[in-house]
């Protein structure tokens, strides 16, 4: 089954992800990670595999749109990144820590959204109406991912 919830933040949303297929699963935590435009962020993802060969991946969803792919990586192999994300979204897949943590470097305010990871076989979509809340403090623009 899938659990989508979303946490309301200043700034940015990340929805937690859970697939549950017996041992299969992946879990984000909960709360803020925030940082000012132009610092770097790093979204845990921990995951749980009965495969042998498995595939992660991690989406943004911006406002109301369709999920995009940003990158995928694979227990076996490299895996890819999406040409517009490949300057500043990175991600190393650990089997040892069962990881795939997805840093963002040089945040801008474009990196408002909603993040998901993901575990082969891949569930997207929503359940819930979306808002990004933009604000300001001491003329700078802060991002909370959650």
């Amino acid at each position: 089954w899938i659990l989508l919830i979303p946490v309301l933040s200043q700034s940015l949303w990340l929805q937690l992800l859970m697939k549950h297929s017996q041992q299969d699963n992946v879990l984000q935590p909960e709360g803020d990670v925030t940082a000012a435009e132009g610092e770097a962020v790093t979204l845990d993802c921990q995951y749980n595999s009965s495969s042998t060969d498995y595939y992660l991946f991690w989406y943004k969803q911006d406002g109301d749109n369709s999920p995009k792919f940003i990158l995928s990586r694979f227990k076996i192999g490299t895996g890819n990144t999406e040409d517009g994300y490949k300057e500043r979204f990175s991600s190393t897949l650990n089997p040892t820590l069962r990881s795939v943590p997805l840093k963002i470097q040089k945040l801008q305010l474009s990196d408002s959204a909603v993040y998901y990871c993901a575990l082969q076989p891949t569930v997207t979509g929503n359940t819930k109406t979306l808002y990004k809340n933009l604000c300001c403090k001491d003329n700078t623009i802060l991002h909370n991912i959650h």
